[in-house]
């Protein structure tokens, strides 16, 4: 739930929330600062076009998306479409605790069954065109096929080599 809410949810976390909501906010909070500012990451930022490397971290997220869903057998003895089962369950069953922006969301999660859809390549560059539409002054990142073809290999090795990091910093961050 925190990680979906996380996407959303600005501002300082509300103490009224339920805990377990704030902390998995914090957390989605605290992987998005480490992946940020991860030396991997910031040098595969620097390989984006120019025109795109105001919006590298969203598209380095949606590639990692991908990367992670095509090696997902390596890290989960759960398929991945048992996983987004899981997540949906979970996901609609506290649904009223979730923001507005969170449970449209959930909506496209279920509908389009995107949580299994990401070993797709396409699905980047569509996911992005669909965050571009959140953009004011027209959409940036439509149909960047073509500009991230290119770098699909670097962000499957960037992948390789950060995820690791990223789980040993979530198992130091988990109580207990």
């Amino acid at each position: 739930m925190g990680a979906l809410e996380g996407e959303y949810y600005r501002g300082a976390l509300d103490p009224s929330l339920d805990q377990e909501l704030a902390r998995g906010i914090a957390l989605h909070r605290a992987i998005d600062a480490f992946t940020d500012q991860h030396p991997y990451v910031a040098e595969l930022r620097r390989e984006f076009p120019a025109s795109l490397r105001r919006f590298a971290g969203i598209l380095i997220d949606l590639g990692f998306d991908h990367s992670l869903s095509k090696q997902w057998h390596s890290f989960s003895q759960h398929t991945l479409g048992a996983f987004s089962e899981q997540v949906l369950e979970v996901l609609h069953a506290h649904e009223h605790s979730l923001g507005e922006r969170s449970r449209a969301m959930l909506g496209g999660l279920t509908q389009h069954q995107l949580l299994t859809r990401y070993d797709d390549w396409a699905m980047v560059a569509a996911s992005a065109e669909r965050v571009g539409t959140r953009f004011k002054r027209g959409n940036p990142l439509r149909n960047i096929e073509h500009a991230l073809k290119p770098l699909r290999p670097r962000v499957d090795d960037t992948f390789a080599r950060f995820y690791p990091e990223l789980q040993q910093f979530v198992a130091a961050r988990e109580p207990g």
